[in-house]
């Protein structure tokens, strides 16, 4: 790349990839703080809300495969758009649910409005700046969804206070869709818009012999499992602290926002350190504190511990994004990075949908206690396990 070129991807183009990742998940990011709200309204147990996760999770995971072959063909601009706007008019839809059953039909829809955008945004930060850069600018552009899952639970948590957990949905799916369409406009002038730009990142791996297939599936199966299972853990910690702390409802979907501080940092930074430190030694460490901090929410009460916490579990699952999506597309055969980067978001994504109900259904019969730490145990192993296969890889 050019010098100048890559002077105006990061001046003028990545800002407002970062602004359109930050409207993306401001609706995506609502569901878990408001949980506690939505419980109440429909009278549910720990398993049903754990399926509400699961309907949008599961669609969301899921329609990231066909989502980016379709953006390879019509281009990321009106995928981004969709994942945007189209995520608005799903999330207005959810707002209006009357029943238990139709929210889970509305949380479907919501997911797949918004499967389009990272197969589409990902891809085309990454073919914009060269190879050893890759990592901070993927780091820079998670920035925008780190600080809307920031923002989200403080800004939800007001208007439902004040007009209810639909007038939360409603409030912000009115100025995220006007975003979407000011976007759309503004990326038709700056972006080529006929490929995602995948064909433009060069694997320089040569060729791909059955070693490198083990670590790169090897890696692949890390990195779903352990987002998978950092993300499911976060959609039960509002319900954690009503219930098991007896912090009020509204006091524990804000302290989601303690969770997220975690990606406004976390994220540039891991992906700093891996272009540095290398990508198999990140992501074995996070996995690994990831789960040591999952065992210690047994352990937490109230005060300084519980906030230092919920800070490392933030910090763990956004760490690992920038890790995880640079090692992939660096290291993933040309004809089939969009195929493996797929796969990745279906389960890093869609992962915690399927673990929410299980998760649920410990809390139900055994307690938030015993629960965490069993899932926190089986990370651990899993992740060693790995290691076995990615040691002495560095990148």
């Amino acid at each position: 790349m050019k010098k100048s070129t890559f002077t105006v991807f990061y001046s003028k183009i990545l800002p407002f990839l970062v602004l359109a990742h930050f409207g993306h998940h401001l609706l995506v990011a609502l569901l878990v703080p408001l949980l506690p709200y939505i419980r109440d309204d429909f009278i549910l147990d720990y398993s049903q809300a754990g399926w509400l996760v699961s309907a949008f999770t599961l669609a969301y995971g899921i329609s990231q495969l066909p989502a980016g072959w379709l953006a390879d063909r019509i281009g990321p601009r009106l995928m981004i758009t969709i994942g945007i706007s189209g995520v608005a008019l799903a999330g207005l839809l959810v707002s209006i649910s009357p029943t238990y059953v139709v929210m889970l039909f509305f949380l479907v829809l919501l997911g797949a409005m918004g499967g389009g955008y990272h197969p589409a945004a990902t891809p085309l930060v990454s073919a914009s700046v060269v190879p050893e850069g890759r990592g901070r600018a993927l780091g820079i552009h998670q920035i925008g969804g780190s600080a809307s899952y920031f923002l989200s639970p403080l800004i939800a948590i007001a208007l439902a206070n004040a007009f209810g957990w639909r007038g939360s949905f409603i409030g912000l799916a009115i100025p995220v869709f006007a975003f979407g369409i000011i976007l759309y406009i503004f990326l038709s002038r700056h972006i080529y818009d006929k490929k995602s730009g995948t064909e433009a990142i060069v694997n320089e791996l040569g060729i791909f012999t059955s070693g490198k297939w083990r670590r790169l599936i090897v890696f692949l199966i890390l990195a779903i499992v352990s987002e998978a299972v950092i993300w499911a853990v976060i959609a039960f910690i509002p319900l954690f602290l009503v219930d098991q702390l007896n912090i009020e409802e509204g006091a524990a979907g804000a302290l989601l926002a303690v969770v997220y501080s975690g990606g406004l940092w976390a994220a540039p930074v891991g992906g700093y350190l891996c272009d540095r430190l290398g990508k198999v030694p990140m992501i074995i460490a996070t996995s690994l504190f990831a789960s040591l901090i999952i065992y210690l929410l047994t352990l937490i009460s109230y005060g300084w511990s519980m906030s230092a916490v919920l800070v490392a579990v933030g910090m763990s699952a956004f760490f690992l994004i920038p890790v995880s999506e640079t090692y992939l597309i660096n290291h993933s055969p040309e004809r089939k990075r969009s195929m493996i980067l797929g796969i990745y978001y279906v389960g890093s994504i869609g992962g915690p949908g399927a673990l929410a109900p299980a998760i649920g259904y410990l809390i139900d019969w055994i307690s938030f206690d015993t629960s965490f730490a069993i899932v926190g145990a089986a990370l651990a192993t899993i992740t060693l396990a790995c290691s076995v296969f990615l040691w002495g890889d560095r990148d």
